[in-house]
């Protein structure tokens, strides 16, 4: 990146104007592991504007050299390609740090100053592209300030008009999540808006809608005619370590369900879209959320599971339990896994079972899709056990290994007709190398470019937590009453099998379609 004098929208790639990134808690881990090494990667790739600034925000003091060398340092350790040294001089001087509190407004009219005087060094406008990368206490007042301060009408209607990225989570409840929007859509529009989910921009989640809608074999029978189950599973081997006292205010459904899991069930069940107008396409998911029934919590078939991680085995290694990890109350209620049935009520898939779990200490860390496909008739290959005939299942797996399995019934070479799954396989790393860009490259070049495809619209938020939030007022009203156990190093609690049973189904992830 350059400081070139009277810069365009032409210089930049896909025509994006120059622009100022401020990164609001930019000392945190965030930044450190995945945002310098994402702006330093699209910087490498050219394709960062001609004219870019990073500019850090934070409450303890710090000068511009000590934030360059602390982003070097973050890169040494957490770049996916190694440090350039043409591209980190060329990016260094651009780099600078702001010191001041978050709900201080005299700190932000001092940062309009800064962005000013970069801009009269440019000799034209340029874009600011804020990210709230901060605890989600002070994204209220971080929100505020940006437009009493006016930065966040900066060059409003134009291509240079201002915006905001904010990370997850996007509140605690329906409520919250309402309150947060209200202080958004009083102080931006909802274009400027990006909502991330870093889910979203890896590539296999990318790569559903292609999936789905370029290849005439899925969509005819990607509905309730063909299709027997959707499993969701997003898993985690590692306890919560350092953040127990952020994940006891939290727990399974609010840091992982509620975002990640929802919105690769949305990408999953959404109609076609229009076209791939990122408005378009958001209309889909928002639909397919809203399709969602409310979840039964009590009676004969509850359809919601929760349970907390008891010491057993990790790796061969013992395993502290929950409420043995540092800042954890030995009163916690608070779930560290979480399985629910869901089910939509349109055309597509009545009467099809979306079954989505999350927890922490689980058997293995993953994250995948599993479309499970209806047995064939039993007329040619029905004689009790003699010939196995399996569903037809569809893997696309996030993490790790990123990639889709298509599992089909074949003859087993022989005299004897025996059947067996066999397996057809595709992996990212296998086919496109291992080199492949980070999920916050793409969410950040997107944001940069104006394309908010990838990114949760406000109403997305509001339609997870409405589904959800009975849920948690539920489990909160219960205390530890339900609340189950399950053994570090498994595969959660035993009444989250059961939760599947009546379908006739089990879970897939694990067992032996991994």
């Amino acid at each position: 990146m350059s400081n070139q004098t009277h810069a365009t929208s032409t210089d930049a790639p896909r025509g994006t104007p120059p622009t100022i990134i401020v990164i609001f808690g930019a000392s945190g881990d965030l930044t450190a592991r995945k945002l310098a090494p994402a702006i330093f990667n699209l910087s490498k790739d050219d394709l960062l504007p001609e004219s870019c600034y990073l500019i850090g925000y934070g409450r303890s003091s710090m000068s511009d050299e000590a934030f360059r060398d602390y982003l070097r340092e973050s890169l040494a350790s957490h770049s996916r390609r190694p440090i350039e040294e043409a591209t980190w001089d060329a990016l260094a001087p651009n780099i600078s740090f702001h010191a001041g509190g978050y709900d201080e407004l005299d700190s932000y009219k001092e940062l309009d100053t800064k962005i000013t005087a970069i801009e009269e060094s440019l000799g034209s406008y340029a874009q600011c592209l804020f990210y709230v990368s901060t605890p989600p206490g002070v994204f209220m007042p971080i929100l505020e300030n940006l437009g009493t301060s006016g930065l966040a009408k900066r060059h409003k209607g134009q291509a240079t008009a201002s915006k905001v990225i904010i990370e997850k989570p996007f509140g605690r409840d329906l409520q919250s999540a309402h309150e947060l929007n209200g202080v958004i859509n009083r102080r931006f529009e909802e274009s400027q808006v990006f909502r991330i989910d870093h889910y979203l921009g890896k590539e296999t989640v990318q790569s559903l809608l292609v999936q789905r809608f370029a290849n005439s074999i899925f969509e005819p029978v990607w509905n309730r005619n063909y299709v027997s189950s959707v499993q969701i599973t997003v898993s985690e081997n590692l306890g919560v370590g350092s953040r127990g006292g952020y994940y006891d205010r939290s727990g399974a459904l609010r840091d992982m369900i509620q975002n990640h899991v929802m919105q690769l069930l949305a990408l999953t069940a959404m109609e076609p879209p229009s076209s791939l107008d990122p408005e378009a396409i958001r209309d889909e998911k928002v639909k397919a959320l809203q399709a969602l029934k409310p979840v039964a919590f009590t009676g004969d078939d509850p359809e919601v599971v929760r349970g907390v991680y008891t010491e057993g085995l990790v790796d061969g290694q013992r395993a502290d339990g929950y409420l043995e990890e540092e800042a954890i109350p030995q009163s916690s209620s608070t779930e560290t896994y979480a399985a629910l049935r869901l089910s939509l009520d349109n055309w597509r898939w009545k009467g099809v079972p979306f079954y989505i779990r999350s927890g922490k200490r689980l058997a293995m860390k993953a994250s995948e899709i599993v479309v499970q496909f209806s047995r064939p008739p039993a007329i040619l290959f029905g004689e009790g056990q003699r010939f196995k005939v399996e569903p037809n299942l569809l893997v696309i797996r996030i993490q790790p290994n990123e990639g889709i399995t298509l599992y089909l019934n074949s003859k087993v070479p022989g005299l004897e007709t025996k059947l067996q799954p066999i397996k057809l396989a595709f992996g990212y790393e296998t086919t496109f190398g291992s080199n492949t860009p980070e999920a916050y490259e793409r969410l950040i070049l997107d944001a940069l470019n104006g394309d908010g495809t990838l990114f949760i619209r406000g109403d997305e938020a509001e339609t997870s937590w409405s589904l959800l939030s009975p849920v948690l007022e539920f489990w909160e009203a219960q205390g530890k009453n339900g609340l189950e156990s399950y053994s570090a190093g498994t595969w959660g609690p035993l009444a989250a099998d059961k939760l599947l049973l009546k379908g006739g189904h089990e879970w897939l992830t694990g067992k032996e379609y991994q």
